[in-house]
């Protein structure tokens, strides 16, 4: 069995945001040059706002289902877009803003899915992945962060 099939839930969500904060922390003297992965662009800002926007996404999703509802659609551009924002140098500052946003956002995961049975992990309201699946699937958003790489 895979380290990351023996993870719970929220620790495959939290593994994945200490994954992308570790690769950030090498991106403060990122020298402006886009890379170039699977026809998409990337850069740190981009990348943090991928994991940033895949979390809230996939957490409207849950709280959604939880309460009856269809989720809303998604009218994100993902990465389909690379905004003149997503150039801007990524500075130590930014990497302290990254920080806070996605380690509170992993933490909201954490408390919401160690607050579900494991019948409603697997077994989850409406339609799509169970909950333990949607965990999993987010733990895949390292892609973003490893598509900058390490830059020390």
């Amino acid at each position: 069995m895979t380290e990351a099939a023996c993870q719970s839930p929220s620790e495959a969500v939290i593994a994945m945001v200490d994954h992308v904060l570790a690769l950030a922390t090498t991106w403060p003297d990122w020298d402006g040059e886009t890379a170039h992965l699977d026809d998409r662009v990337y850069t740190p800002h981009k990348a943090i706002r991928r994991v940033a926007d895949h979390l809230i996404d996939h957490l409207a999703e849950l709280e959604a289902r939880l309460a009856g509802e269809n989720p809303q659609p998604d009218h994100w551009h993902a990465s389909a877009i690379t905004t003149e924002a997503d150039l801007a140098p990524f500075t130590p500052q930014d990497l302290d803003e990254a920080r806070s946003r996605l380690t509170r956002l992993a933490r909201i995961w954490a408390n919401r899915l160690d607050a579900l049975s494991d019948e409603q992990l697997d077994d989850s309201p409406g339609d799509g992945w169970s909950f333990r699946e949607l965990a999993r699937h987010l733990g895949g958003s390292t892609y973003y962060a490893d598509a900058v790489g390490d830059l020390s």
